[in-house]
């Protein structure tokens, strides 16, 4: 790993009264119901806000928006600040005009500006589930795992077999869980993803303008992606690009597969062998695009699909390997290199082998 030294991280401003939004005045609350009065509080606010008037939580409150929030659309902001209100519901507040920007309406794809005050009507908010002690200690196992951390970004190394983030009949993923042992850390967001059953350097971006460069990044292929897998067979000639437009299907059976096509997006992958065991080799993929399901896809479509993949692979191969001791996708995201979005300095991230694909490798050597 190399990190140069680099400055402190960009701070949210404090709040001012006097600054000035879009339509150039901050609004005046009424004392009715609902409204400031006797007894406000000006409390900070973890959405990026300033909560500038707030009696109690199912009062109306004027959030002052800082630079950590310019450039999002009101909508995300919303849904990120009101945990437990329905999406259904924040997108008819919107719409029957309830949330104002600056004393005006303001539509759901508005982009914020710094000095902003966002109007939010009175909402019941669902309290947060209790996060007993005992579940966060069951993810302190985390943080050793932690390759990077500075104040706007952090890599860890990800274990195969947990998701990056909760969804359906998953509670906790690996962002959640971070949260969890984070409780303070106002902003903790996935620059990319990682599937499920690949394991190896997963970036987390600390607050919204690294996000927003890191963002910038992948879609302009500015990050140098590395992963390492065993594919089966034995690759012939040295590194080879592979271009084959992916597209996204759901068959009849309600399972999710990409596929090689013509009107799929535009796909890019550079195989290259490291180390060879007569019937498969040790390969280096590098994407240059970043596709669901991109290397599994692309190395099965060359014919030499990844070994324990489920769903692309060949089962044949996967027997013969699960006889060996291999019990997971032979996927991992060994190396990352970038410019650090806020400092520029050059970041250069590695996630060793797991000793289970190791021991795999040597066992694979000695039949070799």
């Amino acid at each position: 790993m190399i990190a140069l030294p680099m400055k402190k991280a960009v701070k949210s401003r404090a709040y001012k009264p006097a600054a000035k939004g879009r339509n150039g005045s901050l609004p005046s609350p009424a004392r009715g119901r609902g409204d400031g009065g006797e007894g406000e509080t000006a409390l900070e606010d973890k959405s990026g806000a300033h909560n500038v008037t707030a009696r109690s939580p199912s009062a109306v409150r004027y959030l002052e928006i800082d630079e950590s929030r310019a450039g999002q659309r009101l909508d995300n902001f919303l849904i990120g600040a009101l945990k437990g209100v329905p999406k259904s519901h924040i997108y008819r507040i919107l719409r029957k005009g309830e949330v104002r920007i600056n004393r005006g309406r303001a539509k759901p794809d508005y982009r914020l500006e710094p000095g902003d005050v966002v109007r939010i009507p009175p909402l019941r908010q669902a309290p947060p589930a209790p996060k007993p002690e005992q579940d966060v200690e069951g993810f302190a196992w985390l943080l050793p795992r932690i390759l990077y951390e500075d104040d706007d970004l952090l890599v860890v190394n990800k274990p195969a077999g947990l998701a990056v983030h909760g969804g359906s009949g998953i509670n906790v993923g690996l962002i959640e869980a971070l949260r969890r042992l984070r409780p303070q850390a106002p902003f903790l967001e996935l620059a990319h993803r990682l599937d499920r059953e690949t394991s190896g350097c997963l970036l987390i971006a600390k607050t919204r303008p690294a996000m927003l460069v890191l963002h910038r990044m992948l879609r302009e292929g500015a990050m140098e992606k590395r992963y390492l897998a065993l594919v089966q067979g034995a690759w012939r000639g040295g590194a080879r690009e592979v271009t084959a437009a992916l597209e996204k299907n759901r068959p009849r059976s309600g399972e999710r597969r990409v596929e090689v096509s013509e009107e799929g997006r535009e796909s890019a992958s550079v195989f290259t062998p490291q180390q060879r065991f007569g019937s498969a080799t040790l390969m280096e993929i590098m994407l240059l695009t970043g596709r669901t399901h991109q290397a599994r896809v692309h190395a099965a479509h060359v014919g030499h699909p990844i070994a324990g993949d489920d769903k692309y692979g060949d089962h044949e191969f996967n027997r013969r390997l699960q006889r060996l001791g291999l019990r997971r996708l032979f996927l991992h995201a060994q190396r990352l290199r970038f410019m650090h979005p806020i400092t520029g300095c050059k970041m250069d991230l590695e996630a060793p082998l797991p000793d289970e694909l190791s021991a795999l490798l040597e066992r694979l050597a000695r039949e070799a």
